[in-house]
């Protein structure tokens, strides 16, 4: 384990980790349901009919915040909060890692995976735990 002083990034706050959320639907989920919805689709009714569309949007969307982690380590609402996704030893996860991730944060929700911040010290949610990754932000970032 490193020493707590010559570590760089210490867990992300929770709240943080929200708001990246909340960032993250607005600019990447609502356009790509936008589009499906009124480009692809003839409008709302035929979207709410249709679960193949709603399947693949939020694939889609896994698919792309997956790409901004692999290559930045950051989606635009992480990024908006100074937060890294990275693996246990301090570097960026692979892409499949970060879809798996995702897959995780999907399945892992209905059963109260992501509560698991609550009680743990490193505030890691169950699938941060199964993937391997952890929210960090840097030391000096998360003075609030």
């Amino acid at each position: 384990m490193k020493n707590m002083q010559k570590q760089k990034a210490v867990p992300a706050l929770i709240i943080s980790r929200v708001k990246a959320f909340i960032v993250d639907m607005f600019l990447i989920a609502v356009p790509l349901l936008y589009v499906t919805t009124y480009f692809i689709l003839d409008g709302k009714n035929d979207f709410q009919h249709n679960q193949l569309a709603i399947f693949g949007v939020w694939v889609v969307f896994g698919t792309i915040q997956s790409l901004f982690f692999t290559f930045n380590a950051q989606s635009p609402g992480y990024r908006s909060q100074n937060i890294y996704i990275i693996n246990l030893s301090g570097k960026k996860a692979g892409f499949i890692i970060y879809m798996l991730r995702y897959f995780f944060f999907i399945t892992t929700f209905i059963f109260g995976g992501s509560l698991f911040c609550f009680f743990r010290k490193d505030k890691r949610n169950l699938h941060d735990i199964l993937s391997g990754t952890i929210p960090v932000s840097k030391k000096d970032a998360q003075a609030v």
